[in-house]
């Protein structure tokens, strides 16, 4: 069995006084871990303060990006090693917005895949499906191609400590969902390109999420979906109350 995640992300919202806040506001009544992983993604300021306070719980507090060298003269960057021993121990990377507004190729999210996996962190690599590809006919398919980039020469024994999240970039912030059997038609290929690179039984151990406005009406249909094993939420996720909503659907 997968174990299924729900995840928020934040973006660049909230303060650091706000994201404590907002945590111990829901840290006492999240699902069990062994039956769901409950995690958080903010920005990078909040972070320890958020391992700080939620320490003994299950929530999973994560980073919305990282860079690919440990240290170096890299003004700005943040190193997965850090973020590790700073009790972070997952990590987003390639999500459309850092792909469209600051052009991080496949290429880079490559490089920071592999070196969050040596730094001992768990990536969630972002794969997107832009309206123009669906304009076009092309519906969900070429997702498979950035698979195929962003897990390039990845170990077979690391596989399985990536997670991949199916996000339309169309559908992000827009308040329009892609329709749950499209998404599972999303999740259904990357799911199969695991397999041509990796195996069926690998494939069918990796964890995939589905993200792009999802919300408290169309999480049961996605997660009732066989080959979405969780969500990735962004503006629902910045709520408390309808962040539990998620989580305890």
């Amino acid at each position: 069995m997968r174990s299924p995640i729900i995840a928020g992300n934040w973006k660049m919202n909230k303060t650091v006084d706000e994201a404590v806040e907002f945590v111990d506001q829901i840290k006492n009544d999240l699902p069990d871990p062994k039956v769901q992983e409950t995690i958080l993604a903010a920005p990078t300021i909040a972070l320890v303060p958020m391992v700080k306070a939620t320490a003994g719980t299950p929530l999973k507090i994560t980073a919305e990006n990282c860079y690919y060298k440990d240290a170096g003269a890299y003004t700005g960057e943040t190193s997965p090693t850090s973020l590790y021993s700073a009790g972070v121990h997952h990590v987003i990377l390639g999500h459309s917005e850092r792909r469209q507004l600051f052009n991080e190729t496949d290429e880079l999210i490559n490089l920071k895949v592999h070196a969050a996996l040596d730094a001992g962190l768990c990536p969630i690599v972002c794969c997107d499906d832009t309206m123009g590809r669906r304009v076009a006919g092309k519906k969900v398919h070429w997702v498979v191609s950035r698979i195929l980039a962003d897990l390039k020469d990845l170990k077979p024994e690391n596989v399985n400590k990536v997670v991949i999240a199916y996000e339309p970039s169309w559908a992000i912030g827009t308040g329009e969902s892609m329709d749950p059997a499209e998404a599972e038609e999303g999740c259904y290929l990357i799911r199969q390109t695991i397999a041509d690179m990796y195996g069926e039984e690998t494939a069918d151990q990796m964890r995939i999420l589905y993200g792009g406005s999802v919300n408290t009406q169309n999480v049961n249909k996605l997660m009732a979906s066989q080959d979405i094993d969780g969500i990735l939420a962004g503006g629902a996720s910045l709520d408390p109350v309808t962040f539990l909503k998620l989580v305890n659907h």
